[in-house]
């Protein structure tokens, strides 16, 4: 998994409440189980004007010009303004893939959806919960400048503009020392590797019955 420390991006709006993760990754794309390739798809229905299907190539299909990912100005962002209850909905871990497939690092809203904020952090996004007034000013920024971008600083835990204002963030202390390094479940296990092999190596001796090896 990406690690996350301090990164300045891109803005793009998606100023909408209630996005739920079918509308982030529509059903038909849920059957494959990697992490990757799902970035084409993100926001399918309002992104392009066909329906799309999983394998499909993306390049040619028809783009909803008012979609704001299909706008030049905002080609290329990295993070995402929302409303509130981003996420909402069922608890695929496809929406979090998606986005960060895109090219997603952090999204920040009023408020999340619990399963979708917790799936973030396992994926190396960064969700950031601010106050609504704050986000209607940065939506209203944003809008007002083209290229507008933010910083988000995951150690000092602020997001700050580019006229220098500052908005700190909270964020859980096992979620924050995961994501500045890098890890994900599988990673945090590997931690403790020398742990779990003492442990089978002691239990193979005391019970030698449950691995078939009877002397």
């Amino acid at each position: 998994m990406k690690s996350f420390t301090v990164w300045q991006g891109l803005v793009a709006p998606m100023d909408r409440a209630n996005v739920d993760t079918d509308l982030i990754i529509p059903k038909q794309f849920l059957k494959s189980i990697k992490r990757s390739g799902f970035g084409p798809n993100l926001f399918d229905e309002l992104r392009y004007l066909d329906e799309g299907q999983p394998g499909q190539d993306c390049s040619a299909r028809p783009l909803n010009p008012d979609f704001p990912l299909n706008l030049e100005r905002y080609r290329g962002a990295s993070i995402l303004l929302a409303r509130e209850n981003f996420g909402c909905g069922s608890s695929r871990e496809h929406a979090p893939w998606a986005l960060e497939d895109y090219g997603f690092r952090c999204i920040i809203a009023p408020s999340f959806a619990d399963i979708f904020y917790n799936n973030c952090f396992k994926n190396g996004l960064l969700p950031i919960a601010l106050d609504a007034a704050v986000v209607d000013r940065l939506f209203q920024e944003m809008y007002d400048d083209e290229g507008y971008q933010l910083t988000v600083d995951l150690p000092a835990q602020q997001v700050r503009t580019p006229g220098g204002e500052v908005f700190p963030f909270e964020v859980d202390a096992f979620r924050k020392r995961c994501l500045l390094e890098g890890l994900d479940d599988i990673g945090i296990t590997l931690q403790s590797t020398d742990a779990i092999r003492d442990f089978e190596q002691r239990w193979r001796a005391q019970c030698p019955w449950l691995f078939g090896v009877i002397s």
